[in-house]
């Protein structure tokens, strides 16, 4: 059941209404059950695993909390830790583990296949497994209590906006929020309409239009030039972009039509004058777990140099390996990694008195070379082997445009022109947003102009929107 779908729809119009209508006491409830079954449209049996966690947790924390002992609240807490990342280990890169060791023991001269679970992933867990083991660290650290009433913690896991993918929501943000009497607030629903309208038009308008590009290309590298698949990767930056963060101003906004405040996951990552910029504005829900939950641990910047850059490798390696169980992965998190311990040895040697001329050619330079960079390493992430990515990198040197290649994988020149100008577009809104929310660019518009910009966003959605054809992209995640 994804967002932009029918089903969705027939869930969400049932949902939101009756949540308003009920009492307050009762609609934790509402919100559990809809939840769940949101999940189980997917797979129904992997709902199992979602309540044994939550169920497991919800005690632990209550037994952190109760305990007097250093020693019990460890033991605790390391029990939460290897319950929750022994299932995501399991199901996610088991079979990884196993494949690369059988291909080492090849490499060596013993070869021996070990046998692999082939198990589903199922969906979300990555998303939902650092959640709860964040509400858990909180509860250990004293940031919070636990939550006492066991529906209203397992509402606050799987509340379904950001189940699957994201943002990655804090207990002390969104927890208190479900024990708040939220009373309908047109201004508060409209600014979630707004979200779900942009969310819905970056997705099926402008990620799945280029997705049929991509995909063909990607897809079978060694049938195109250097120039052509260097055109994928570029729509491939946009792609994601709008995909990921379509799928997140709509968990938002539906919240928001709710009366619940999720973070923001994006914000404008194609502007970035570094890479430390980007991961500042790209995937912040994440990011901002890795820098709580793993930078900080392991000394963050308060150790020598030489460790705070190991401390910075550390983290793109393993949300590298977040992000997928292949090596492709692995190395678009190495690649991020040697970009910030690059910038960290470069930046400091950098003029930062400039201004005027200079200064905004310093700062166009920036977002152009992040850009390039990003993309780069998004080769690797959108590749489906090494051999792929490797082909593709070694490939891009030339740079001759083939006409004929182009419109192979794009179908026409029309569709080509079409691609362009939405990200044109896209563009367009990012740099106004750059300075202000999407409430407050729609705000300035008069109020027969916004309603030209909604009627003409969802008959965008309608007409143009390639439905159905490309599942949202963080789901295998």
């Amino acid at each position: 059941m994804s967002f932009v779908s029918f089903e969705f729809a027939i869930l969400y119009v049932l949902t939101v209404p009756l949540f308003y209508l009920l009492p307050h006491r009762y609609r934790w409830l509402l919100i559990l059950i809809a939840s769940y079954a949101f999940y189980m449209s997917w797979r129904w049996n992997y709902i199992f695993l979602i309540v044994l966690t939550t169920t497991f947790d919800y005690f632990v924390a209550r037994g952190i909390h109760a305990s007097k002992e250093a020693w019990r609240r460890k033991a605790l807490l390391g029990l939460s830790i290897t319950l929750n990342f022994g299932l995501l280990f399991t199901y996610k890169y088991l079979d990884f583990l196993s494949s690369s060791l059988t291909h080492l023991l090849g490499a060596l001269g013993h070869p021996h296949q070990i046998p692999a679970l082939h198990l589903l992933l199922p969906i979300g867990i990555s998303f939902y497994t650092f959640q709860e083991v964040a509400y858990v660290i909180d509860v250990y650290r004293g940031v919070l209590p636990p939550e006492r009433r066991f529906g209203i913690f397992a509402s606050f896991i799987s509340f379904f906006p950001q189940l699957v993918a994201g943002p990655i929501s804090r207990a002390k943000q969104l927890l208190p929020q479900f024990h708040n009497e939220i009373r309908f607030n047109a201004a508060q629903v409209v600014e979630g309409f707004q979200l779900m309208l942009w969310g819905a038009f970056k997705k099926v308008v402008i990620a799945d239009r280029l997705a049929a590009y991509v995909n063909e290309v990607y897809g079978h590298p060694k049938d195109f030039s250097g120039f052509t698949v260097l055109l994928a990767t570029f729509f491939f930056a946009f792609q994601i972009y709008c995909d990921f963060s379509g799928y997140s101003d709509i968990a938002v906004g539906v919240a928001r039509t709710m009366g619940f405040n999720l973070m923001s996951n994006f914000r404008q990552p194609y502007f970035a004058r570094s890479i430390k910029d980007f991961w500042q504005r790209w995937h912040i829900s994440l990011s901002t777990w890795f820098k709580d939950y793993l930078y900080f641990p392991l000394g963050g910047s308060r150790v020598g140099p030489v460790r705070w850059r190991f401390n910075l490798a550390m983290v793109f390696l393993v949300s590298g390996l977040w992000h997928g169980a292949a090596w492709t992965f692995v190395i678009w998190g190495g690649l991020h990694a040697v970009y910030m311990v690059a910038e960290t040895m470069i930046m400091p040697a950098l003029p930062k008195q400039a201004t005027g001329p200079l200064a905004r050619a310093m700062g166009f330079g920036g977002i152009l070379l992040t850009f390039s960079m990003v993309c780069l390493a998004w080769i690797f992430f959108r590749a489906g082997s090494l051999t792929d990515a490797w082909h593709i990198v070694t490939g891009i040197t030339q740079l001759t445009p083939n006409r004929t290649e182009i419109a192979m994988a794009f179908g026409t020149k029309q569709e080509l022109a079409v691609s362009l100008g939405l990200i044109g577009i896209l563009l367009g809104v990012d740099w106004q947003l750059e300075t202000q929310n999407l409430g407050s660019l729609f705000g300035r518009l008069s109020p027969k102009l916004r309603w030209a910009f909604y009627y003409g966003g969802m008959a965008a959605i309608l007409l143009m929107g390639r439905w159905g054809s490309q599942e949202f992209i963080y789901f295998q995640f």
